[in-house]
């Protein structure tokens, strides 16, 4: 893998994650991770769709006139959309049921447009592909652990409403973590999610601030022993 498409991974999923570190969209983060498979197929939806519009828009950048590109970003996006949307009504109706409105409104979710203003707008459509759908499993990822995090804290359960998504038979894959709990109402409210995506973000610059002392330590100089 080349540079240029180690980087776009690593932007994605670390340096610059719009859940965590860019702190975009937190309408859909705060509000759809009240379980784990909410946040996976949200996330996994906005994925799909920033990868398709970064590849719809790239080819034909250099034809959008300047002043009508994000119109025409929003009117791409949007139709994309709506097929994700009636994708998931068709084939996972309960899922749909539940996302609501959350699923139309990536059309005006600023990660998407300002992936395709920055990067898709910029570079050729394989890159450009690649940035979105990264983006958009980095985001994803932000969504899982919030989710799984409220999920346990105000449920005691993991993987709740994986049937909404493959039906009755997937209730078996629900697993219990905390047997006989009686659920924790804050962690499913919106302050939950608030404090939950406060614990990630400063999960995440712990870890940043660990690996920049680790890096910037001065190693010790050895002196020579002297001749007596």
């Amino acid at each position: 893998m080349s540079n240029i498409y180690k980087d776009i991974v690593e932007n994605g999923l670390w340096k610059q994650n719009p859940g965590v570190v860019q702190l975009l969209g937190l309408c859909p983060t705060l509000a759809v991770t009240t379980t784990a498979v909410n946040g996976i197929s949200l996330g996994l939806a906005t994925a799909l769709v920033m990868a398709a519009a970064n590849g719809a828009v790239s080819p034909v950048r250099q034809w959008i006139a300047s002043e009508i590109r994000v119109p025409v970003f929003i009117l791409v996006i949007a139709a994309l959309v709506t097929v994700i949307d009636l994708s998931i009504n068709a084939f996972a109706h309960p899922l749909h049921k539940v996302l609501g409105i959350f699923i139309p409104l990536i059309v005006v979710n600023c990660i998407v447009l300002a992936r395709v203003e920055s990067f898709a707008a910029k570079n050729a459509p394989v890159p450009s592909i690649l940035d979105g759908f990264m983006m958009g499993i980095g985001l994803t990822l932000v969504l899982a652990l919030l989710g799984a995090m409220r999920e346990i804290v105000g449920r005691g359960t993991l993987f709740s409403g994986l049937d909404l998504v493959f039906g009755p038979a997937a209730k078996q894959f629900i697993l219990t973590v905390i047997p006989d709990y009686h659920g924790f109402l804050l962690a499913v409210l919106p302050p939950g999610a608030f404090l939950g995506l406060g614990m990630l973000i400063a999960g995440r610059n712990w870890i940043e601030l660990k690996k920049a002392a680790k890096t910037s330590a001065p190693t010790p100089s050895l002196k020579p022993a002297l001749n007596h």
